[in-house]
């Protein structure tokens, strides 16, 4: 039996993480067993499942890089086997139709459950029964004349062959009532595994309220798709050791469900910016300035190329997020950088600051050599014979050339800034905040 999966989305504008995390779960497991993973598009909500949700949804799964076999299939297109197979129940007596509720607005069509107990063995759960006076009848076509998600699903997956349903566990209920509708349209039962939810600190679904919930809002904030698709891989898998930074052959070859836990899993945006800070630091050269050069120019900073790539070799190491770049690279491309307010209160409005600038700037400007090796020297035999403290002399200089007291290590960044531009922003500084 070759593997099939599936991710089913109703595309609504907004693709949560926890879908895109069974669109994964479903991706991984497929491949792990040599299988297909199919794309169908449940759009039959045609108020909400425009063309740009639709865009949205196929723009997440490229970003994620979820490539699938073959085509989407749209459940739009499926209606009339829905309906079709909706009159065969009827024509069976495997169901009825009822105006429910008495509204008078027409009869739906009602599937008749089969009155007995119902088990399956859930590939994450285990054994999952439930007593045939707890399932009750349930409406599979509307007065409207429109299929319910229950027939439509399960007439799709009989249509594309799908042999495992990995879905989140709310639909544990739901999953009784399909394998009575698979064995009524005489169709084999898939197998079953049901996903834990995703939830915030307070064992809650996470959602919009907790944070980014949408794949667009990791996007926008600057995550890469190889990272969040490995922190959401993790999310409710282990592969049995302690790995945590894996290459997607690695997640593919030790993918089972056997090793998906059956208990919530807890959303952690500390890990997951951690992690991607990791994925930052294995981009190329040439892959990370391509990153940071479109963060400038959505900034609107136009950089000069070959200072712009000296700049961006500063900041790598201490780069999270792309979101982090701009901020961190901004005073080296601009004079009119703001200052923090804290760090010139407490490192430059003090006595001696001013003395102590000035020195070093005649220090700069004395230099037959202005760069990383010789300001390093420069500055270290001036702490020493000044008997001044390292952090009196750097954190000044420090504040003065880029308006913060933390960043790349000083000496390169001088090099970068050059000598020029450095004595002039100590100038700026000096008249600015010490006059």
């Amino acid at each position: 039996m070759k593997v099939r999966t599936r991710f089913a989305p109703s595309p609504t504008g907004n693709v949560h993480i926890g879908n895109m995390r069974a669109a994964i779960y479903n991706w991984l497991f497929a491949r792990h067993m040599g299988g297909e993973f199919l794309l169908r598009v449940e759009d039959t909500d045609i108020e909400r499942s425009t063309p740009e949700a639709i865009k949205a949804l196929l723009d997440a799964m490229d970003w994620f890089g979820l490539d699938i076999d073959g085509e989407p299939l749209y459940q739009t297109t499926r209606q009339q086997a829905h309906l079709e197979a909706a009159e065969m129940l009827l024509a069976k007596g495997l169901a009825y139709k009822e105006d429910k509720g008495g509204t008078g607005q027409g009869e739906c069509v009602i599937f008749k459950m089969p009155g007995t107990d119902s088990s399956f063995v859930d590939g994450i759960k285990g054994e999952m029964t439930k007593k045939a006076e707890n399932m009750q009848d349930f409406v599979i076509v509307r007065s409207n004349g429109t299929p319910v998600f229950h027939l439509a699903n399960v007439l799709d997956d009989i249509e594309q062959g799908i042999t495992h349903v990995i879905r989140g566990d709310d639909h544990v209920e739901n999953t009784f009532r399909h394998i009575a509708l698979y064995k009524a349209l005489g169709a084999d039962v898939p197998n079953f595994a049901h996903l834990p939810m995703i939830v915030n600190a307070q064992g809650k679904p996470y959602s919009k309220r907790d944070g980014d919930a949408f794949v667009g809002d990791f996007r926008d904030k600057g995550f890469l798709g190889d990272a969040l698709f490995n922190y959401l891989a993790l999310l409710g898998w282990s592969p049995g050791d302690d790995r945590e930074v894996m290459t997607r052959k690695e997640m593919i070859e030790a993918f089972t469900l056997e090793r998906c836990q059956s208990s919530a899993a807890q959303v952690d945006l500390r890990k997951l910016t951690w992690m991607n800070g990791e994925y930052m630091l294995k981009l190329s050269r040439e892959e990370f300035d391509a990153i940071a050069f479109q963060a400038l120019e959505t900034a609107g900073i136009d950089a000069e190329p070959e200072y712009a790539e000296k700049v961006f070799g500063l900041v790598r190491e201490r780069v999270k997020t792309v979101a982090d770049i701009v901020p961190m690279v901004g005073y080296f491309f601009t004079e009119d950088f703001e200052y923090d307010e804290k760090a010139v209160r407490k490192k430059l409005q003090k006595d001696g600051v001013v003395e102590v600038l000035n020195q070093v700037k005649e220090i700069f400007q004395s230099l037959e050599v202005f760069n990383e090796a010789t300001t390093d020297k420069a500055l270290h035999d001036f702490v020493e014979t000044s008997g001044l403290g390292f952090g009196a002399v750097m954190a000044p200089v420090r504040i003065a050339v880029s308006g913060i007291q933390s960043g790349p290590d000083l000496f390169p960044l001088l090099a970068v800034l050059g000598r020029s531009r450095t004595i002039e922003r100590i100038d700026r500084t000096i008249d600015q905040f010490l006059q």
